[in-house]
């Protein structure tokens, strides 16, 4: 069984980073889940919706993924994820969405360190000096 990914982020960030990973990653289209955060929704909403999504695989790891600490959709998944088997690394990119995707048969330990991984070294200057 896979790890499943939540993205929860800013609207529209969540959903657009699951569309790029798709795009690569066509088959994994039910482990891939998103959570965008409209501005003006209350907090309490937004975790309702967070956990309505993760009812569904009550039983399957999870790892959460956010944009900003301290911002309110990493708020929400802090409270998201407290007595469940998950993760929760903030600072969501695609280098590091795309690498918890092709990775996502590891457990959610091993999962966890890629996505970290991934968001590090996909940060790099292309240019030449």
């Amino acid at each position: 069984m896979s790890t499943r990914i939540l993205i929860i982020a800013h609207a529209p960030l969540a959903k657009a980073l699951r569309d790029c990973a798709l795009h690569v990653f066509p088959e994994c289209a039910d482990e891939v889940l998103a959570l965008d955060v409209p501005t003006h929704e209350a907090p309490e909403d937004t975790l309702s919706a967070a956990r309505r999504m993760l009812a569904a695989g009550s039983q399957q790891d999870t790892l959460v993924l956010t944009d900003v600490a301290g911002a309110t959709p990493a708020n929400v998944a802090l409270r998201l994820v407290q007595g469940l088997n998950t993760r929760l690394v903030a600072g969501v990119n695609l280098p590091m969405l795309l690498r918890t995707v092709c990775y996502r048969h590891e457990n959610l330990t091993e999962l966890t360190q890629r996505a970290l991984d991934g968001g590090t070294k996909g940060v790099c200057r292309l240019d030449a000096d």
